[in-house]
């Protein structure tokens, strides 16, 4: 959305920081043992105290509050009661909320316990890739050019990204324009950031697919090649200079 006045930039910041606070409150949470539908039932109880609703859930009628992945899932992973959380395995949670008319996403890839698997390579890599991605976004940049710089970096960590999931704008409703902020570089979109707006930026970054499919269950997405897929994302406020991190209460790069 485009930020025309005041109130509108505070109430995308309350918003921010009720998911970004989830977030970082879930993935706390987390622990070996645990189901995902408990952990996700924890992220409802959190967003319901903040007076939020969860944006898939409300938007699209998904089968629970937040996304929760394991291991080779790659995104709206299902909450379940048979999805049990084991040591060094990989997961992300990906929250979305609405507040007050407003709507902000941020999502992140994690650890559980020891590193038994070897993920946290990946996870770094998402981490920082999206650290630069946000660091080059300002009024006047082509979209695709944040694209070409996450791809370029992704490879030369030796990962590809996945090129059918995307960042978008974000603030009167979950997914606005500019609908397709890909993690690579389409010559074509001429599309440049503007001064002033609301998006979110993900990164998709993957140890051997390059697009994601979904599975019968209508939501869950897997890798088309196999390997593990990490994202990360905030929501930001596009300015002349540096973007202003708006989900930063989720700690992701801590």
């Amino acid at each position: 959305m485009s930020i025309t006045k005041e109130s509108e930039l505070i109430g995308m910041k309350e918003i921010s920081k009720v998911v970004g606070t989830t977030l970082k409150l879930m993935r706390e949470y987390a622990k070996v043992g645990m189901s995902t539908k408990e952990l996700d039932e924890y992220g409802g109880k959190i967003l319901e105290s903040f007076g939020a609703k969860s944006a898939p859930y409300e938007t699209y009628g998904f089968p629970g509050y937040t996304c929760i992945c394991l291991n080779k899932e790659v995104a709206h992973g299902i909450p379940s009661e048979t999805k049990i959380i084991h040591e060094g395995d990989l997961i992300n949670i990906d929250v979305s909320a609405e507040l007050n008319g407003f709507w902000s996403d941020n999502g992140g890839s994690f650890v559980i316990g020891e590193d038994l698997h070897n993920h946290q390579p990946l996870v770094n890599a998402s981490k920082e890739i999206l650290k630069k991605a946000i660091g080059s976004i300002k009024g006047g940049v082509k979209i695709s050019d944040v694209g070409y710089l996450i791809e370029t970096e992704a490879k030369k960590s030796g990962y590809t990204v996945i090129k059918n999931l995307a960042g978008h704008g974000v603030g009167r409703s979950l997914h606005e324009e500019p609908e397709n902020i890909l993690n690579y570089r389409v010559r074509t979109n001429r599309k440049r950031f503007k001064k002033n707006t609301t998006v979110a930026i993900e990164t998709f970054i993957s140890t051997k697919s390059n697009n994601a499919v979904e599975l019968k269950d209508g939501w869950t997405l897997v890798g088309n090649k196999g390997g593990y897929v990490t994202q990360h994302e905030h929501t930001i406020l596009v300015t002349d200079k540096q973007p202003v991190i708006l989900t930063g209460s989720n700690g992701i790069w801590e």
